[in-house]
């Protein structure tokens, strides 16, 4: 490990430090670019490659070909940080960026399922487990380029350029669809146009590769490379080794897992939450959600800098300990701020279900297939969960119907077990039910002239805020902490399984959780206890590492 040194107070960034900066940066936007399409156009993606399989499967097609490339983030870190270790940083992520462009510019071409039938979606899937093993490659190697150029005392601000790239990658992909779109029309984009976005890719990738082959190795790798210093079995060593195993541990539960959850929380969860439970229209929910990203972007470095003054463990932990204690009372704000009226309606004329907990059902069905028929339990919760109306759950007595209460008004569900339960009795308890929601003030959308738009995108910048406080000084902690001969490899796994897996899996975790409770805000308990462990992990045992030395 590195022992700490006095750092230089000046530094003026020279030519080939502001060329790494920039190559390192705009070829990791290019693989964000690439990573995010397939979300943009998953709609149109499933219409080209499930047609023709029964609904539930091609459901299932489409959540493994989403699911995919964040599961396989961390297996791409073992692989390409051990690559990255072994025979170097640069060359490393040359070969990720190629396998992320060439899989892009492979969905642009793939025969959809009309052409090849099931081998479409499944040649798509693999192409997607390509781009997340690529993505899990290509980060530890961009930040621990960047690092290892970077004067002692400007590590963060350097990195915090790579911080960016994840924002700029779906800002780039975004204006790309939007302008093939607009200049071609829905139907030619439907039948065809989708694939240009993912065909564009090569002149990125062609561009990216060009500026990147211009730089040199990085020096500290090239320095260890040349004194016979570079380790033989950097998997051996960073994992099964129990002191650095203890390092990778403490950095991910003591840091990554929380960077995570605040990130997709801010700036993926809330729209979410915008879109599907607040009932904001997704036009306005994106440019809401856009202008709340570019106002935060710059965020990014402003907290890297920040984090080579004070240091990057106060201004993370720092960051956790907000998004912990701030998230119940934001999302609230969020509510009131963009559909006061089922802000009003939820405090005024709380909606309970009253049912005998042996006869409900957990309310997420990923694949379609349970109708949620089979007890009066769930008849009344099934609706108010298609309805997207929030209640709390209150235990009956065994045997008892269900009963929805709306303030002190009460619809006892029909009852299978009663023989009560046709289709025109549930048919019309669900017109009733609907009826004294709409009469209790709860809105079947948001309106758009009552959302307080400048409200929203302040909430919004604030949550982004968090993300920029936990975000931007990451990379300089990671690539501190970890020794050089097995750094690319050290970082790059607690990173992925922190961002991929408990990050990547937090919209649909949290859903679930919403939809098996009832509560709106109940899924906040994901990000709010991983953030809470994180600050408390964190600050007992993750060390400061900014006055470290990274050659050694």
């Amino acid at each position: 490990m590195a022992d700490e040194a006095e750092l230089p107070q000046h530094h003026r960034a020279t030519r080939n430090e502001k060329m790494v900066i920039a190559a390192s940066s705009l070829g990791t936007v290019f693989e964000w670019y690439d990573f995010y399409l397939y979300g943009l156009l998953a709609t149109t993606i499933s219409a080209q490659f499930f047609a023709g399989v029964n609904e539930t499967t091609g459901f299932i097609f489409a959540l493994g070909a989403f699911a995919a490339g964040f599961a396989v983030r961390p297996f791409g870190a073992l692989v390409f940080g051990r690559i990255g270790d072994l025979v170097g940083r640069k060359n490393t992520f040359l070969v990720t960026m190629g396998i992320m462009g060439a899989s892009t510019f492979a969905v642009g071409l793939l025969p959809n399922y009309a052409a090849i039938g099931v081998a479409a979606p499944a040649l798509l899937v693999l192409l997607r487990v390509l781009q997340g093993l690529a993505l899990g490659g290509q980060y530890g190697g961009a930040a621990t380029f960047v690092a290892e150029h970077a004067p002692n005392n400007k590590r963060g601000l350097y990195t915090s350029w790579i911080q960016t790239t994840a924002t700029l990658g779906l800002f780039a992909s975004l204006l790309v669809v939007i302008g093939t779109r607009y200049a071609m029309g829905e139907e030619a984009f439907a039948a065809w146009g989708w694939r240009i976005p993912f065909l564009a890719s090569a002149i990125l990738l062609g561009v990216s590769l060009w500026i990147r082959l211009q730089l040199n190795e990085s020096p500290v790798y090239q320095k260890m490379k040349d004194s016979g210093g570079t380790s033989k079995a950097p998997l051996t060593e960073a994992f099964l080794r129990w002191g650095n195993l203890k390092m990778v541990l403490i950095v991910l539960f003591g840091a990554v897992v929380g960077q995570a959850v605040v990130w997709y929380t801010g700036q993926f969860y809330a729209l979410f939450f915008l879109e599907k439970t607040l009932k904001v229209d997704g036009a306005t929910t994106n440019i809401l959600i856009a202008i709340a990203l570019a106002l935060g972007t710059p965020f990014f470095v402003f907290f890297g800098w920040l984090s080579d003054k004070i240091g990057r463990k106060p201004i993370i932990l720092t960051g956790c300990a907000l998004a912990a204690v701030s998230y119940f009372s934001l999302f609230g704000m969020l509510t009131e701020a963009a559909n006061p009226k089922l802000a009003h309606a939820l405090r005024d004329a709380p909606v309970q279900v009253m049912a005998d907990p042996a006869e409900c059902s957990f309310q997420f069905d990923p694949v379609g297939k349970n109708k949620f028929d089979s007890s009066s339990c769930d008849i009344a919760k099934t609706f108010l969960a298609k309805q997207g109306i929030g209640y709390k759950s209150v235990d009956a007595a065994v045997g008892n119907t269900a009963t929805i209460q709306i303030g002190n008004t009460s619809f006892p569900a029909p009852n299978p077990r009663q023989g009560t339960s046709d289709a025109k009795a549930v048919a019309d308890y669900q017109a009733a039910v609907k009826a004294a929601l709409a009469s209790a003030g709860y809105p079947a959308k948001a309106d758009p002239a009552q959302i307080d738009k400048p409200k929203v995108v302040g909430i919004l910048f604030v949550l982004v805020l968090l993300v920029t406080m936990v975000y931007g000084p990451i990379a300089a902690l990671l690539v501190e902490y970890f020794p050089s001969k097995i750094r690319y490899t050290s970082m790059s796994l607690p990173y992925h399984i922190g961002n991929g897996w408990f990050g990547g899996f937090l919209p649909a975790t949290a859903f679930a959780m919403v939809a098996a409770t009832g509560d709106i805000y109940y899924g906040l308990w994901y990000p709010v206890v991983a953030a809470a462990v994180t600050f408390v992990i964190g600050l007992l045992l993750l060390p400061e590492t900014r006055t470290r030395r990274i050659e050694d």
